[in-house]
């Protein structure tokens, strides 16, 4: 890998990209994107307080959160979990990462924490939003030529992920890569083959390299908001597909989990500020997501 390849990754030439920079004072909706759709990434961000959300985003996140009233702990609480998990990659000497269904970067993002740790890091974006890659691109204008890209792509299709030039530009597969599938997966049905997705995510990565997950699951919330979220979310652009721990853990493979292992997402190695002890406080009982990591042997 070229330093001359990877600038092209961050500047959109020589790949055959369309990619287009923006300033976030400037920004506007692309032509293509259909506002009046509620969109997962962009629900997201109004569950964690941002701006970059529409009318639609903001009435399906509304009655999400009336159903799920822990909806917005959950999401300040998955980013938390985003963090720690990627300053533990950067422990280990990570110094690529891929960051499939990433949202709408904010404070806290993948390219935030891990510059911190290792001020050399390549991150690449992987979203199938336009809104979502608009704005990454304006993030990319303030960092490093080669050092952050954007890929859209759609996670249905690992293929054309891993097989993008814009990533391939930026991060060698032959070295170990944190890749990154934090509250996505419960968006792909089983009959997208969810399994078969991650698998071949998995089997691209060299040995040392980690995966980093988070999952929805119904295993910490009532049967009744189970079931009123997958409503909610049949109108957006994505289904939610809630799964139990026993359909999580194997979205993992044969990688060595680090300690604690899959748990239930503010137990992952909680910091002073996050979570104090392994007995949840009052509300975070309902924060009904996994999370773990796993290193490829």
């Amino acid at each position: 890998m070229h330093e001359d390849s990877t600038a092209s990754a961050a500047t959109g030439t020589d790949i055959g990209s369309d990619w287009d920079w923006a300033r976030a004072d400037d920004w506007e909706p692309p032509t293509e994107l259909d506002t009046g759709v509620p969109h997962t990434a962009r629900m997201y961000d109004y569950y964690l307080g941002g701006k970059d959300n529409f009318e639609a985003d903001r009435k399906a996140a509304e009655a999400a959160i009336a159903a799920y009233p822990a909806l917005p702990l959950l999401a300040r609480t998955n980013r938390e979990f985003l963090g720690r998990a990627v300053q533990y990659a950067a422990g280990r000497g990570i110094r690529q990462y891929i960051d499939i269904g990433t949202g709408i970067p904010s404070v806290g993002s993948t390219s935030e924490v891990a510059r911190r740790a290792v001020p050399d890091a390549r991150v690449v974006y992987v979203d199938n939003d336009p809104i979502v890659a608009t704005h990454a691109r304006a993030l990319l204008a303030s960092h490093k030529a080669g050092h952050t890209s954007v890929v859209e792509a759609d996670l249905r299709d690992p293929a054309s992920i891993l097989d993008h030039p814009g990533l391939r530009a930026a991060v060698d597969l032959g070295q170990p890569v944190a890749l990154m599938l934090v509250a996505v997966l419960h968006f792909i049905r089983d009959e997208d083959g969810a399994e078969a997705i991650v698998r071949t995510l998995r089997d691209a990565l060299a040995p040392g390299s980690v995966l980093i997950l988070s999952h929805g699951s119904p295993d910490f919330a009532s049967r009744e908001s189970a079931a009123e979220g997958a409503r909610i979310y049949r109108s957006a652009s994505a289904p939610l597909v809630l799964r139990p721990r026993a359909a999580v853990e194997p979205f993992f493979g044969d990688f060595e989990f680090a300690g604690p292992g899959l748990v239930q997402l503010p137990l992952w190695r909680p910091e002073a500020g996050h979570v104090p002890t392994t007995d949840l406080p009052e509300g975070w009982q309902d924060v009904s997501a996994y999370a773990g990591v796993a290193v490829k042997r």
